[in-house]
């Protein structure tokens, strides 16, 4: 932004004087914030650093004490630099000890070998300094308007990052708090080089507050969230390669220029901004199809209110056994020859056959689509016990719908039962106001929901590192046995627990093969104020259970296992913050000691059950190098690897980095 003290050498009125450098040639590319015209001894102490002091040395002390102090005054205050006019004080040159003492110091000194009127100096150089001042408003001003019409329009993360590295000229990277990249724009150069070894590189960036620059490893950095919600940090490398001299006019050492810092901040909070909208727009955009479905999970209106709509509408919610069902295609909707409206005409057709299959079962139920990939249905049931052979009957009655044929469309079948559609529903002005506040917004706090991660998961990945207890209250003992291998504990629950009663065999196929559709179940409730839980929870299992490649009719919650329910999470920041919290020393460590990767050594540690023999053999390392490197690593993480509650919280972790680092 300030000139340098090289370009104020350059200027006419000062080239009229016969500038001649006599020390202090390192700090030529010192910033110049003002010109001070100066007579006396002590005027270091009216300065503030950065200025450009000229004198004609008529008032500078006559002994060589004085002038040393003088000197060293001026380099303690962090002026830019000295120039002395000759002809007045001294004739020839400055004397030789103020020589000396610049040059010590660093501070660039400059005689006048010839008379120069001070003030056109100062106009050149103060003109300069306006015109950057002017320049740098201008760009500050461009990047306000850029990032208000990005927001404006809904821009996705990778314009914002785009516009970024085009603003600045310089390379970016938008990374999660697991610090995996998110997006990029290497601003002309590798992307290849930029991103080699980006998690390693990235923990090493460790900036002093919220927006900072890392002099070490030349990144400006600033956090990226809102509502206290952090989710991922921006990082924008300063100086780039190529970058134009006058960016760098301060060098590195003093940092990036000032509408850097306010380009990065503007984009973080733009990035904020449209997560947030993206959330409330997709709510707005479907709150007529949400229906008193959508009403139960985004809490838009009370239980008490959604039960007396309900019953209005033929569904009696109040005194049933409630379980929450979610029916999606296990492959993403299809996109191309189609067109971009195939996934929603396949979502049209997945909900008018879950409705169909629901009055074909003579069920009660509520049901709508709930997001662009699922369909969910509350079904009510008079008796506790029927739960089983009610999901049965539902996947039965939806495989003969013929959906992996293709037609999702029933073709048989009256309207025998209460089942409400969400289209239904809508034409009730009460669904309608009851789906008005829209599913997204609740649900986009996390990948499926921040309640929804409450629901199975949430806070209690820590407690149930730290408790037993609250393992077993969020995943039963599935927890304790996935933490040991969930292979085992699937391999331990059998394909028998699969099968739902009343025929469970006849229909495999329902969710087979990658075409298939996959239908979850969460578990039954006793009341409507606890329906959500069960919605959730079968969400969740049907977004997981697209990882399994069994061909079950219903999934539930036991089919998950731990990794899969850490790979349903492996987006939600507060699990990437557990990972950070009980693992961030471990994976700091290794990256700075790329040959000793002691994260393998405490995998297999764990993965052998804390048997320390075993262990070792899976690290192919000798026993005594085997405890040597569990010493060490209990004292980076400051944990006791005896202790089986310590054990089990960092094998959580470890798989759910997994699950995060995972596509």
């Amino acid at each position: 932004m300030f000139p340098t003290v090289r370009e104020v050498l350059a200027l006419d009125p000062v080239r009229h004087g016969a500038p001649r450098m006599v020390a202090g040639d390192a700090g030529l590319d010192r910033p110049v914030r003002w010109v001070h015209v100066a007579e006396v001894p002590d005027i270091a102490t009216l300065l503030g650093g950065g200025e450009l002091v000229l004198t004609t040395g008529i008032g500078l002390p006559g002994d060589d004490a004085g002038l040393r102090a003088f000197i060293g005054d001026l380099a303690d205050v962090g002026v830019s630099g000295l120039v002395v006019e000759l002809g007045r004080r001294y004739v020839s040159g400055v004397p030789r000890v103020m020589v000396a003492a610049a040059e010590r110091r660093g501070l660039p000194l400059v005689e006048l070998r010839r008379a120069t009127p001070f003030v056109r100096i100062t106009e050149a150089v103060h003109a300069l300094i306006v015109d950057a001042q002017l320049t740098e408003l201008r760009a500050t001003e461009e990047i306000h308007q850029r990032f208000n019409d990005l927001s404006v329009e809904g821009a996705d993360a990778a314009e914002v990052i785009r516009q970024t590295a085009e603003l600045s000229g310089c390379p970016v990277v938008l990374e999660n708090l697991s610090r995996q990249v998110l997006g990029y724009d290497p601003a002309g150069e590798s992307a290849e080089m930029l991103l080699d070894g980006w998690e390693q590189h990235s923990r090493r960036i460790r900036p002093a507050g919220r927006s900072a620059y890392d002099l070490d490893s030349g990144w400006l950095v600033t956090v990226v969230g809102a509502r206290g919600q952090d989710w991922g940090r921006l990082l924008l490398r300063w100086p780039a390669s190529g970058e134009v001299a006058t960016d760098r006019a301060s060098g590195p050492s003093a940092g990036p220029p000032t509408r850097l810092t306010i380009l990065i901040e503007r984009a973080a909070s733009t990035l904020a901004l449209g997560r947030l909208i993206r959330r409330d727009a997709e709510g707005l955009e479907r709150q007529i199809h949400r229906t008193l479905l959508t009403a139960l999970l985004d809490h838009s209106r009370p239980v008490d209110e959604v039960a007396l709509r309900a019953k209005a509408l033929g569904v009696v919610l109040d005194r049933r056994h409630l379980v929450g069902v979610m029916v999606r295609h296990r492959a993403e909707d299809p996109v191309g020859e189609n067109g971009p409206d195939a996934g929603q005409a396949r979502l049209r057709d997945l909900s008018e056959a879950v409705g169909q299959a629901l009055r074909e079962a003579k069920l009660t139920a509520l049901t709508s689509a709930v997001d662009d990939h699922s369909v969910g249905a509350l079904l009510a049931l008079t008796d506790p016990a029927a739960e089983d052979r009610a999901l049965s009957a539902f996947a039965s009655a939806l495989r003969r719908v013929r959906l992996d044929g293709g037609t999702g469309r029933a073709t048989s079948g009256a309207d025998t039962s209460r089942a409400v559609s969400g289209a239904e529903a809508v034409r009730s002005p009460s669904g309608a106001e009851a789906s008005r506040s829209g599913f997204a917004a609740e649900a986009s706090r996390g990948p499926f929901g921040a309640e929804a991660s409450r629901a199975s998961f949430g806070a209690e990945v820590s407690r149930s590192a730290r408790g037993a207890e609250a393992s077993r209250a969020s995943f039963g003992a599935e927890v304790s046995r996935s933490a040991r291998g969930t292979e085992a504990s699937r391999a331990s629950f059998g394909t028998d627990a699969g099968r739902v009663a009343g025929g469970a065999d006849p229909l495999r196929g329902v969710g087979g093969g990658p075409g298939g559709v996959i239908v979850a179940a969460g578990s039954g409730v006793s009341n409507l104020r606890e329906a959500r839980r069960s919605l959730v929870e079968a969400r969740q299992i049907a977004e997981a259970a697209r990882r399994d490649r069994r061909d079950l009719p219903i999934f539930r919650l036991p089919h998950v296992g731990l990794a899969g329910l850490l790979h349903l999470l492996r987006d939600e920041p507060r699990l990437q913050t557990f990972v950070e919290r009980e693992l961030g020393a471990l994976l700091e460590y290794d990256a700075r000691h790329p040959r000793e990767q002691l994260l393998d050594t405490l995998r297999a540690y764990l993965e052998q059950g804390r048997n320390k023999t075993a262990g070792a053999a899976a690290a192919h390392l000798s026993r005594p190098a085997f405890y040597e490197r569990l010493a060490r690593i209990a004292r980076i993480l400051d944990v006791d690897l005896d202790s089986v509650e310590a054990s089990l919280s960092l094998h959580v972790a470890l798989l759910a980095l997994e699950a995060v680092r995972t596509p």
